[in-house]
């Protein structure tokens, strides 16, 4: 079955190009010049990865980001001309999972979606029992992919699910950004090691039971991040 890929962008020689360059690799492509009409072809045809442009004409990216973690974990590339480190970083904040900066080659972006689907497909990841913690406050479902806090399942996305589950398989054990970067996006990525900050603060605040003192992803300044429990 051919993956489908939704673009969501104003610049009609953006979709034309980045259509051209999917659909000779097979990919089936949706098109949208605006968020409204990009939200509504992410409900109704379900794509498997999302194209979308930070600035819009309606809504903006972050907005149309945050809209749709809220209701999907599907995995979003966002194409961004800002240029500075902080406003790209508050995209991954909003729950893109990788970004590429305008002007940007076709060909790269057909590698990225192609990276973006192999780390989000699972493949690599062992079917293990849940990982239970916290007196089963958390669990971590590895043949779903689900995660539960107190029994309730919360929508993660896929890069924060991998993140999770790199920490919970040795809690205990300081990982540096660095590792965390090429366990969640892949050893091909090239973006900033604060990436990871953005995707911890968005599982803090799903898991956390107290943001001000976070038990279960603790900071290990000036090396990285751990997991403070002991698997049950």
């Amino acid at each position: 079955m051919n993956e489908r890929i939704l673009i969501v962008d104003d610049e009609p020689s953006v979709h034309e190009v980045v259509r051209a360059y999917l659909e000779r690799d097979g990919f089936i492509v949706y098109d949208a010049t605006d968020g409204q009409a990009g939200l509504h072809l992410a409900m109704t045809k379900r794509p498997d990865l999302i194209v979308l442009d930070l600035m819009l004409p309606d809504i903006s990216g972050e907005e149309i980001c945050e809209e749709l973690r809220s209701r999907s974990d599907i995995p979003i590339l966002m194409l961004t001309a800002k240029t500075t480190e902080d406003q790209r970083v508050e995209g991954l904040r909003a729950g893109a999972d990788d970004y590429l900066t305008k002007p940007f080659s076709p060909r790269e972006l057909v590698a990225r979606v192609k990276a973006i689907l192999r780390r989000t497909a699972g493949g690599d990841m062992p079917l293990l029992e849940t990982l239970s913690f916290d007196g089963g406050r958390l669990e971590i479902d590895s043949i779903c992919h689900e995660v539960r806090v107190a029994g309730k399942s919360v929508e993660v996305t896929p890069s924060e699910y991998k993140l999770l589950f790199s920490l919970a398989q040795y809690p205990g054990r300081v990982y540096s950004r660095f590792e965390l970067i090429n366990r969640v996006q892949g050893h091909d990525f090239e973006g900033y090691e604060r990436t990871i900050d953005a995707h911890v603060k968005n599982l803090r605040r799903k898991i956390e039971p107290d943001l001000s003192k976070p038990r279960y992803i603790q900071t290990v300044h000036g090396v990285g991040y751990r997991l403070g429990l002991r698997r049950e």
